[in-house]
């Protein structure tokens, strides 16, 4: 069955994505990449490239698209994992971390925009964090506490949790289970601190 014209734009589309993000590592960052490097490694002319971007950055806002898809599979597989029991927050971290390792240039690209050195890469990186802490945010609210409470707990953990994970890619494997452990910790504390305090002002 031969395949259309459209479907097989987005089939070079997807290759092209899929080259880019293949290309990056600890040492190649896609600010480093070229537009040629990235049509080698999609198979295609780099004149070919502008039937499916404008250019690198339209690109880069792209792959930040599938940065925030990732983040919204974190969320949906980790209030599964709630359901069956257990620990919130230990199953949030695990959830995180395991997500993280099967697309680990996905959390490349994040956490390198994050503070890159294109202004349009960091806003749209910092829109799809913000919806993140927004949809922890409404959990937190869901359990009890204030807006304004909510919100302060919903940012100290992404930070945690995106620093560690930072920490966790450039990590060697056997490193990567203390990481975990540390930030699992470390968001208990929080949590109990925020708890504490909310009773005190509302006991």
């Amino acid at each position: 069955m031969a395949i259309s014209r459209t479907e097989q734009k987005e089939k070079t589309r997807r290759a092209i994505i899929d080259a880019t993000l293949n290309q990056l590592s600890v040492e190649k960052s896609f600010a480093s990449l070229s537009l040629r490097e990235v049509a080698r490694g999609a198979g295609i002319a780099p004149t070919s490239f502008y039937r499916h971007f404008k250019d690198m950055e339209e690109l880069g806002l792209t792959l930040v698209d599938e940065c925030g898809l990732t983040l919204r599979q974190i969320m949906r597989k980790a209030r599964k994992r709630f359901e069956k029991g257990g620990s919130v927050i230990q199953t949030s971290v695990y959830t995180f971390m395991e997500v993280m390792e099967t697309h680990p240039n996905i959390f490349r690209l994040l956490f390198h925009e994050r503070s890159g050195t294109t202004h349009a890469l960091r806003k749209a990186v910092d829109r799809e964090i913000q919806f993140f802490i927004v949809e922890l945010t409404d959990y937190i609210q869901a359990v009890g506490y204030e807006k304004e409470s909510a919100v302060a707990q919903a940012e100290a953990m992404v930070a945690i949790v995106f620093n560690a994970g930072a920490e966790s890619l450039a990590a060697k494997p056997s490193q990567r289970k203390q990481i975990e452990q540390r930030v699992v910790q470390q968001l208990r504390y929080l949590a109990m601190g925020a708890k504490v305090l909310h009773l005190s002002r509302n006991g």
